[in-house]
C-alpha cells in the first residue's frame, strides 16, 4: 500500500509577528471605519508570526502582476530543489526514482510548469508524469495528496513526489480594503513543502481511501478575480460556516471503512483559520488538542495555503505515532471543495529504492507499462 512520507518545509527568514501585522495595519488605514472589526478578526486567527518571500517594503509595493510573477517564478527555482531533495532522502528514493510530480501552486503562474523545470535541472527521469494544480487554493495540498494515491493505485510500484510552493505575500494588494481582503493581508504566510508518496515501503501515513467532496452553489465563496494587477483574493464571510457541511462528508467516509471519524488517533487538518479548527472540533466530535499540529501551522506561519497539510504531517512525524494508528487528512478550499483521506501509520523504516529491482532505464519495472486494477 502506498505510504506519504515524512514532509520537507522551507519557510522565509523575513518574518512578521502579530503585533507589527497590527500596527501596519493601523498606520496603512487609519480612517477606515470598519478598523476595529479588522484588527479584531486578526487578532483572534491566532498568528503569532508569517514569513514572507521579499522584505516588508517590497511586499507592501506593488510593480505589477508581471514583477511579481517574475518573483515567483525566481524564488521558486532557488528554493524548491533544497526542500525536494529533503523529501527524496527522508523518503529513501533519488530523483531518478520518481515516477510523477504532483505540483500545486495558486500564488504564481508558468507554462510550462514548474515541474517541466525540475524534471530538466534536478535529475528526474524524462518519462517522469506531470499533474500541476492551479486553481484549487488550500484544498490543493489534500488533492496533491489523492492523485498521488490515486496514481500509485493505478501503477502499485511507483513513487510520486507532491511539491506544494506558495508565496501567498505575492498577492497583496494595497488597494482591496474589503473586509475580507484586510483579514487575509494578516492571516496568510509563505512556505514551500514536500513529500514523497512511495507505492511500496516506507514510514508514514500508509494510505487506505480518499475522497472529494464540493458544497453546491458556493464556487464565489472562494475566489480570485484576476485583473491587470494580479490575482485579487475574495472571501465572502460564509466560509468559516461551512465546517458543519464538510464534517458529515468526512464521516461518511470514514464510515465507509467501518471507521469512527470521531475517535481516531491523528488528524491532520487545513488550518484556514481558528473557527473552521473549532467548528470541525465540534461537528466532528473531537477535542480541540486532536487539530493541535494544525494549530501550530497556523499560529508559527499563518496559513500558507496548501502547504498546511504538508507542514502538519510533519509535525506529527515529529511527535511520533504508533503501527497502525488510524487517521484522517483534509484540505479545503475554493469549490468549496474538500479534499479528505484516511490512512494508517507505518512505521518502518523506509528501504532505499535501489534495492528494488529496476529496469535498464531506471524505472521500476512495470510501472510505465502495466495498469494495476
Amino acid at each position: 500500500m502506498a505510504v506519504l512520507c515524512r514532509p520537507a518545509v522551507w519557510v522565509p527568514e523575513t518574518t512578521i509577528s502579530m503585533e507589527e501585522t497590527l500596527a501596519l495595519a493601523r498606520r496603512l488605514h487609519p480612517g477606515h471605519e470598519k478598523l476595529p472589526l479588522v484588527l479584531r478578526m486578526i487578532k483572534n486567527t491566532g498568528v503569532v508570526k508569517r514569513h514572507l518571500v521579499q522584505p516588508l517594503a517590497e511586499t507592501l509595493a506593488h510593480p505589477g502582476f508581471e514583477a511579481r510573477n517574475r518573483t515567483y517564478v525566481r524564488e521558486a527555482r532557488l528554493r524548491v530543489p533544497e526542500v525536494v531533495e529533503r523529501a527524496l532522502a527522508s523518503a529513501g528514493v533519488m530523483a531518478r526514482d520518481i515516477d510523477a510530480i504532483v505540483f500545486v501552486s495558486c500564488t504564481g503562474f508558468t507554462m510550462p510548469p514548474l515541474s517541466s523545470w525540475m524534471i530538466n535541472e534536478l535529475g528526474f527521469r524524462p518519462d517522469t508524469r506531470q499533474v500541476p494544480i492551479a486553481q484549487l487554493g488550500c484544498a490543493a495540498g489534500g488533492a496533491a495528496i489523492n492523485r498521488a494515491h490515486d496514481f500509485c493505485l493505478a501503477y502499485q510500484d511507483a513513487n510520486v513526489l507532491i511539491v506544494a510552493c506558495e508565496f501567498c505575500s505575492l498577492c497583496y494588494q494595497p488597494d482591496d480594503l474589503d473586509v475580507g481582503s484586510l483579514l487575509s493581508d494578516g492571516l496568510f504566510g509563505d512556505a514551500i513543502a514536500a513529500a514523497v508518496m512511495r507505492g511500496q515501503g516506507g514510514e508514514g501515513m500508509q494510505m487506505v481511501a480518499n475522497a472529494s467532496h464540493l458544497v453546491p452553489d458556493t464556487q464565489d465563496w472562494i475566489a480570485y478575480e484576476v485583473k491587470a494587477t494580479g490575482f485579487h483574493f475574495r472571501l465572502d464571510s460564509r466560509v468559516p460556516g461551512t465546517m458543519n457541511v464538510l464534517a458529515p462528508a468526512l464521516h461518511t467516509l470514514a464510515g465507509a471503512y467501518g471507521w469512527d471519524a470521531s475517535k481516531l488517533d491523528f488528524y491532520i487538518i487545513h488550518a484556514g483559520g481558528p473557527r473552521i479548527l473549532d467548528d470541525l472540533c465540534r461537528y466532528l466530535r473531537v477535542e480541540p488538542a486532536a487539530f493541535r499540529h494544525s494549530r501550530a501551522t497556523l499560529t508559527q506561519y499563518g496559513n500558507i495555503a496548501s502547504a498546511v497539510v504538508l507542514d502538519a504531517l510533519r509535525r506529527q512525524f515529529d511527535e511520533g505515532l504508533s503501527e497502525g494508528a488510524r487517521g484522517l487528512l483534509a484540505g479545503f478550499g475554493p469549490g468549496i471543495t474538500a479534499e479528505s483521506s484516511l490512512g494508517t501509520w507505518s512505521c518502518a523504516e523506509p528501504v532505499p529504492i535501489g534495492h528494488q529491482a529496476h529496469s535498464s532505464d531506471g524505472h521500476i519495472a512495470n510501472v510505465t507499462h502495466t495498469l494495476h486494477p
